[in-house]
């Protein structure tokens, strides 16, 4: 691979780790990177999954250094989506992923009218204590779980909804808990498309240099700046993302 290639794929990676830590939506600069460089859609998928596993490795150690996540109670609700993870991944091959985008597309959509709508609900302060979850906040997990083992487009965003809308978390803690879910179902994920050999383990480490980056310096801005800043990026990626999974661009 030139020099350049590898700089560029770098250079994305980067703004995707940074893009994801503080809101969600990287991997749509990631995935046509990837695609760019030669590889098939099945095995661009699978290979970005090397960069987000070590991309949350090093975003989720940056946020507990900065004492915005306890790994202890904020691991209840990855359980479920640790599960669906597994079967996403495997049925990644049979689902059509044009009318997921196009139904996640909706749901995103909605999410920024409800950031709008209620903001309050999202720079609500870190010390608030989350809801201890019930039974369909698990459920909701297990499904958001299987969207990201499926496609890890958009997964951020939806966890983050169900974080903050459904268990009570601020943007701040809920895209450290995000991470911490994503960083503990990536590996399963991983394995199944290593398994089915599409896996270019060469450019997913490439990548999660910038990507591993990109997370540090996010976990930092989203310490420093708080909820409510973190909010209007999260706004600006919402759009863009959603723009994006109609075939705007």
């Amino acid at each position: 691979m030139e020099w350049y290639l590898i700089a560029g794929l770098i250079g994305v990676g980067f703004l995707a780790g940074f893009v994801n830590t503080l809101a969600g939506g990287g991997s749509m600069l990631t995935l046509p990177m990837l695609m760019f460089l030669g590889l098939p859609a099945g095995v661009a998928n699978g290979t970005n999954r090397v960069a987000i596993l070590l991309q949350n490795i090093a975003g989720v150690k940056t946020f507990r250094d900065n004492k915005a996540i306890n790994l202890k109670v904020d691991s209840r609700l990855a359980i479920p989506a640790v599960i669906g993870a597994i079967p996403g991944a495997f049925i990644a091959a049979d689902l059509n992923e044009e009318i997921m985008r196009r139904v996640i597309a909706v749901v995103l959509g909605l999410m920024f009218f409800l950031v709008l709508l209620k903001p309050k609900t999202w720079e609500r302060s870190m010390i608030a204590d989350p809801e201890r979850p019930v039974w369909w906040h698990y459920l909701i997990f297990f499904f958001i779980g299987m969207y990201g083992g499926f496609i890890q487009v958009g997964t951020g965003f939806l966890l983050l909804a169900g974080l903050v809308m459904g268990s009570g978390y601020d943007l701040v803690r809920g895209n450290a808990v995000k991470k911490w879910i994503i960083l503990l179902y990536t590996p399963f994920a991983l394995a199944v498309f290593f398994f089915n050999h599409q896996v270019d383990l060469k450019a997913g480490l490439i990548l999660a240099v910038g990507n591993m980056l990109g997370a540090v310096v996010g976990a930092k801005f989203a310490v420093s700046w708080g909820p409510k800043v973190v909010k209007y990026f999260l706004l600006l990626a919402l759009v863009v993302v959603t723009l994006k999974l109609f075939n705007v661009f």
